[in-house]
C-alpha cells in the first residue's frame, strides 16, 4: 500500500504528503484510541494502513492518531488540499456515532501522556513496543505530536546532494510560519513550536539518532550513511540486538533520507487548522527548496559550507519565538540574500512575492496566515495569558470546526 514506483522519480516531479489528526472527544476534546475503527479493510480486519483512492489512511505510534497520506507520489501539490478534505470528512462521519472527531494543530493542549497513551496494538507493533521499552513513549514527544511530512523525491546521487543541501538551509525558517503547539497540559509552553523542543529532546539517551537535528551537509548517499546512518545504527545496538529500529526511519532530524522510497522527508512542519492551509505551506516551502536547489538564492558551495550549528541555532530561535524571530547571523545572512536582520514574517513575505509555483489559491491563504501570524499565536490571543480549561476547550473547538469547514482560524 502507498507503494513508490520502482523507478526513480526526478526533484520536484512527485510529492508525497501526509498529514496526522488526534481522535477526540467531540465535546470534550478528550483524546479517543479508536484509530481501529477506521483502519478496517474490505474482509473486516484491523490493518495498519487501508487506501481510499488517491489518499491512504494509516495508525501511528498511538491509538488516539490516524494519519492521511497521498497513496504514492502525487503529481502536484495543488488540489490535494480538497482530496485531503473530502476524507476528513468520511473520517469525521465514522466518528460521529461514537461521538468523537478529528482534532487540527500540532499538540492536543490538555493531553496528559502518562495516563492517557496507548500504543497502537496491531501489525508490527513490536517496533513501537521496542521504541517504548528504549525511550518510554508515555510523553509528549512521543504521544502527542502532530505534523504534516512533505516527500520529495530524487532520481540519483546528484539530485540527492542538492536537494539535500536545499532542504537542509530550509528547514530552519519552517516553524515561523507553521508553529500550532504553544500549549501543554493547560498551560503555555513558552515555546510557539512546543512540538519540536520535544522532538529535539525525546531520544536524547541516544545523541545520534536526532543529532543536531539540523542535518549534517554530506556529499553522496554513501557520505550520509557514514555520517549519520551508521553512528546512529551502532549507537542503538546495545538496547536493540535484535536490530528491530536500524532502518533510515530512526533517524529523527528535520529532514531524513528514505532511500527505500528514494525521497528526502521534511518532518517538523506543525499540523495546521485545515489542509488547505497546511497545503499553502508546502507550496510554499517547496517552491523556497526549488529556488535553492536551483542555485537562484545561493550556490550550491554556500548552500553546503553553512554551518549546521548556525542553522540550528536559527531553527531553535523560530520555533520559540515564530515569525518574530530575527534572521541575523552574519554569516546566514549572505547565504539567504539579505543584507541586513530581518523577521522571519518578513522574509517569508518577501519569498511568497518573489517566488513562482504557487496556487492563487495557496497564495490567498498564505498572505491571510502571515497577516494573522502562525497558529500558535493565534491560539494564544484567543486563550489569553492565564488560560483557563474552558477557554481552552472553545478555543480548540473552534480549530475542529475550522477543519470539518477548511476554513482558517482566527484569534
Amino acid at each position: 500500500m502507498s507503494e513508490y514506483p520502482k523507478i526513480p522519480i526526478s526533484a520536484f516531479a512527485g510529492f508525497g504528503i501526509e498529514l496526522e489528526y488526534m481522535i477526540v472527544d467531540d465535546q470534550s476534546l478528550a483524546v479517543r484510541p479508536l484509530a481501529e475503527r477506521l483502519l478496517i479493510d474490505a474482509d473486516g480486519l484491523v490493518r495498519n494502513e487501508v487506501e481510499h483512492g488517491e489518499i491512504a489512511w494509516s495508525n501511528e505510534l498511538v491509538s488516539h492518531v490516524v494519519e492521511l497520506k497521498t497513496n504514492g507520489p502525487a503529481a502536484s501539490l495543488q488540489g490535494l488540499a480538497n482530496r485531503f478534505q473530502d476524507n476528513i470528512r468520511v473520517i469525521n462521519s465514522a466518528l460521529e456515532d461514537e461521538g468523537a472527531r478529528l482534532l487540527p494543530s500540532a499538540m492536543h493542549p490538555l493531553f496528559d501522556p502518562a495516563r492517557e497513551t496507548r500504543l497502537w496494538p496491531h501489525g508490527q507493533n513490536t517496533i513501537y513496543q521496542a521504541y517504548d521499552r528504549i525511550f518510554g513513549c508515555s510523553g509528549h514527544g512521543w504521544s502527542n505530536l502532530q505534523s504534516m511530512h512533505i516527500n520529495l523525491p530524487f532520481a540519483d546521487d546528484q539530485e540527492f546532494i542538492r536537494l539535500h543541501a536545499a532542504i537542509r538551509v530550509v528547514l530552519p525558517l519552517i516553524p515561523a510560519l507553521s508553529a500550532s503547539s504553544p500549549l501543554e497540559q493547560g498551560q503555555p509552553a513558552n515555546w510557539l513550536d512546543g512540538r519540536l523542543r520535544y522532538y529535539r529532546e525525546n531520544q536524547r539517551k541516544v545523541p545520534s539518532i536526532s543529532g543536531p537535528v539540523i542535518p549534517e551537509a554530506v556529499e553522496s548517499m554513501a557520505d550520509y550513511h557514514r555520517k549519520i546512518l551508521d553512528p546512529m545504527y551502532r549507537d542503538i545496538t546495545p538496547w536493540d540486538p535484535n536490530s528491530e529500529l536500524q532502518d533510515d526511519w530512526l533517524n529523527s532530524r528535520a529532514a531524513i533520507a528514505r532511500f527505500e522510497r528514494q525521497a528526502i522527508e521534511i518532518r517538523i512542519i506543525d499540523l495546521q487548522e485545515c489542509p488547505a492551509a497546511d497545503l499553502a505551506i508546502a507550496e510554499l516551502v517547496v517552491a523556497l527548496v526549488r529556488a535553492f536547489y536551483d542555485e537562484t538564492l545561493a550556490t550550491f558551495e554556500e548552500q553546503q559550507a553553512a554551518s549546521t550549528e548556525h542553522l540550528a541555532e536559527l531553527l531553535w530561535a523560530s520555533s520559540r519565538s515564530g515569525d518574530r524571530a530575527l534572521l541575523e547571523e552574519a554569516a546566514l545572512l549572505g547565504l539567504y540574500g539579505l543584507t541586513c536582520t530581518t523577521s522571519l514574517r518578513e522574509y517569508w513575505r518577501s519569498m511568497l512575492a518573489r517566488l513562482d509555483g504557487i496556487s492563487e489559491t495557496s497564495r490567498d491563504w498564505l498572505e491571510a496566515m502571515l497577516a494573522r501570524g502562525p497558529l500558535a499565536r493565534a491560539i494564544l490571543e484567543r486563550v489569553g495569558a492565564v488560560p483557563s480549561p474552558t477557554s481552552i476547550v472553545d478555543c480548540y473547538r473552534e480549530l475542529a470546526q475550522c477543519l470539518a469547514e477548511q476554513r482558517l482560524f482566527e484569534p
